[in-house]
């Protein structure tokens, strides 16, 4: 028999542009997240029977570092990193330990602390974990620098010479996704961008004419999430707040991504197709039962690529869905509410967790200007290259 799932409190910081709060260290980045969450929840650190923390740009014991801050308990402090998909991957683990009946109270937490710009490799002198992911695409796509937005930028050019999507559909998931961010008072970004102002912004990708407000930008930030069992909420009177996570998947490279030939497994839509078809057997649900989603908008083509992955609609036709506005308030779903990758930041270690804060917040109704009325299906994807995906799954406790 397994545990049901809470999450019981989340907390995050403003994602910022790396440098911009001066003399702002991962230990106060995760101070401020995970005392959040705490206060959210109303439990102290004390009560927190294990702790899983994310980060990929850091060293070996940086989370023990961190959690410190809140407390030094002696309990298991467990570092974490599965490149972009890292905060989840955190949530996963504490997850699995309430699940397991390992712990009663567990505290996932992510930060990062980045260098502007893109992302560099940090070490010259051994294989690059996308190494095989790299010479895959490859063999039918030209390469081109810097690397991260190539791969994503030619799985946009593959779809558009595949399926007809267009320029305009993947800068009008960046509009809406900037446009959502304005509601957000953690984004990196709270303005909108029109058309035009991305389509003249500098170029990044220049095959697919994908702009810098296309792209998740470099960013601090952290951001917290305590996850409890149902014995612990009802002794502590935590229900009517609490959200359960009903289905949780992670999935690694399958062969299609190093045999499919296309930039569309590559980048791991495989991956996020059957993390989802998980998450949906698990919680009973389809994605027609789902109110409001975040997905891992890195960059814009891989929104839309995602929408296929998630079932929203058959592969091939994710940019029919931008045509009909089913992606944003007044359409069948809410896609990055939070303002996504692209606008509220990625800060790596932290994004996943961010998701969480978002789908907690929705779930309960907190979510203010970004409310998604009569939400109570929520769904979260996170994807790292190299490779892992998540899909979450949620629902009000009390509902």
């Amino acid at each position: 028999m397994t545990n049901r799932v809470f999450v019981v409190g989340v907390g995050m910081t403003k994602f910022e542009k790396p440098g911009r709060r001066e003399g702002w260290d991962y230990p106060a980045m995760a101070k401020e997240s995970g005392t959040k969450a705490l206060e959210d929840a109303g439990v102290r650190y004390e009560q927190i029977e294990e702790v899983h923390v994310g980060y990929v740009y850091g060293d070996s014991t940086c989370g023990q570092r961190a959690v410190y801050e809140l407390g030094t308990t002696g309990v298991p402090i467990t570092n974490v990193n599965n490149n972009c998909s890292t905060g989840t991957t955190a949530l996963f683990l504490a997850a699995r330990a309430i699940r397991g009946g390992f712990a009663n109270c567990a505290l996932a937490l992510g930060f990062e602390k980045m260098q502007p710009g893109s992302l560099q490799a940090a070490f010259a002198d051994r294989e690059q974990p996308l190494m095989r992911h790299v010479s895959e695409l490859m063999k039918f796509r030209e390469f081109a620098m810097p690397v991260a937005p190539w791969m994503f930028g030619a799985a946009g050019v593959e779809h558009m010479e595949q399926y007809g999507s267009t320029w305009e559909h993947y800068a009008r998931i960046a509009e809406k996704n900037h446009r959502h961010s304005v509601n957000n008072p953690y984004a990196q970004f709270q303005e909108p961008f029109g058309i035009e102002e991305i389509r003249e912004s500098k170029m990044v990708y220049e095959p697919l004419g994908l702009t810098r407000p296309m792209c998740s930008p470099t960013s601090d930030g952290s951001a917290a999430a305590v996850l409890a069992g149902e014995s612990f909420v009802e002794a502590h009177g935590l229900g009517d707040r609490a959200v359960e996570i009903v289905g949780q998947a992670m999935v690694t490279d399958l062969a299609s991504t190093f045999e499919a030939g296309t930039a569309r497994a590559v980048v791991g839509a495989d991956m996020s197709a059957a993390a989802a078809r998980s998450v949906y057997d698990q919680a009973g649900i389809g994605p027609e039962d789902v109110d409001v989603i975040e997905l891992h908008d890195c960059f814009a083509p891989n929104e839309l690529l995602t929408y296929e992955a998630l079932g929203l609609c058959a592969e091939g036709e994710g940019h029919h869905l931008v045509d009909s506005g089913d992606t944003t308030y007044g359409g069948r779903w809410v896609v990055n509410p939070s303002g996504g990758l692209i606008s509220k930041g990625h800060p790596l270690g932290a994004t996943g967790l961010a998701q969480c804060a978002e789908m907690t917040w929705q779930m309960r109704g907190d979510a203010d200007a970004r409310q998604v009325e009569g939400a109570t299906v929520g769904l979260a994807h996170n994807i790292g290259l190299g490779g892992a995906a998540f899909v979450t799954a949620y629902r009000p406790a009390n509902r």
